[in-house]
């Protein structure tokens, strides 16, 4: 089956900053990773899958805490996957494997997971009630599944100064599904509604400082905000940035550019009755 066009795009966006996606600018995304390994109740022998793993940050995560276990990354952006391949080549961890699927279409010879895990990625499906039943659907009875994303006001004020800027620069903006589950309460409905029980949330605050808009710049521009910006042809992108890192330069304190970075972490126990 053919991607969608906004499928196809995200994708085409992905492989394009893969290169540059670890970068520093980029930092909460090993340190919320981190956190998500160390709040899951691992006994090191659990046969876990990590859905729209990227450059494996979530997958690295775990495999260190399952000596007796495995996690297998799957990713629609074979530049994405490439970079998870190095991570774990240079750490040498060996109870990992990469490969290419898309999680819109899962197709696993077999399944029976113990764990499934999907960081900072199911927002990006529209129709997330159906693509979390399918997640879930990979778990055995009583496994666990757990999601983190993004927090309502994540990166503000300087997204909103982003988004503002782009929309009078005449940039169209992608659906804003993540919003569905931007809240503790969303995050509840969504697991409710694919049947997944024993639901708890925890949020935590994952910012830091950033040097100065400079940093700001290399976060957007290597990530999946790039979809947006390349809408500007080169020249209006260069005053673009231009205007819009001056007016992020007025933020700066003495410690720096404060990066807010909300991030809600959903877990649940797979029930089938």
């Amino acid at each position: 089956m053919e991607p969608s066009p906004r499928t196809a795009m995200i994708k085409e966006t992905f492989n394009t900053v893969s290169d540059a996606y670890d970068s520093k600018a980029l930092r909460f995304f090993p340190a919320s990773a981190a956190h998500l390994a160390s709040i899951l109740s691992l006994n090191g022998t659990e046969r876990v899958i990590d859905i729209a793993t990227g450059t494996g940050n979530a997958a690295l995560a775990l495999a260190p805490r399952l000596p007796h276990g495995s996690v297998l990354g799957i990713d629609f952006s074979a530049g994405m996957l490439d970079q998870a391949r190095a991570k774990a080549a240079a750490r040498n961890i060996r109870n990992v494997e990469f490969i290419e699927m898309d999680m819109q279409g899962i197709n696993l010879n077999e399944a029976g997971f113990d764990v499934a895990t999907c960081a900072f990625g199911i927002f990006f499906v529209e129709n997330m009630d159906s693509q979390l039943a399918q997640i879930a659907a990979l778990v055995k009875e009583g496994g666990t599944i757990a999601i983190c994303n993004f927090q309502e006001s994540y990166f503000n004020p300087l997204r909103d100064l982003m988004v503002t800027r782009l929309v009078n620069y005449g940039v169209q903006l992608p659906p804003q599904t993540w919003r569905r589950i931007a809240t503790e309460a969303g995050c509840r409905e969504l697991f409710e509604t694919a049947g997944i029980r024993n639901i708890r949330v925890e949020e935590k605050n994952m910012g830091f400082y950033l040097a100065d808009e400079n940093e700001w710049w290399d976060l957007i521009w290597n990530a999946g905000f790039r979809g947006m910006l390349k809408q500007l042809e080169p020249d209006v992108l260069k005053r673009f940035r231009q205007e819009h890192l001056q007016e992020v330069a007025g933020l700066a304190t003495a410690d720096g550019i404060w990066l807010d970075i909300g991030v809600l972490y959903t877990i649940g126990t797979r029930v089938i009755r």
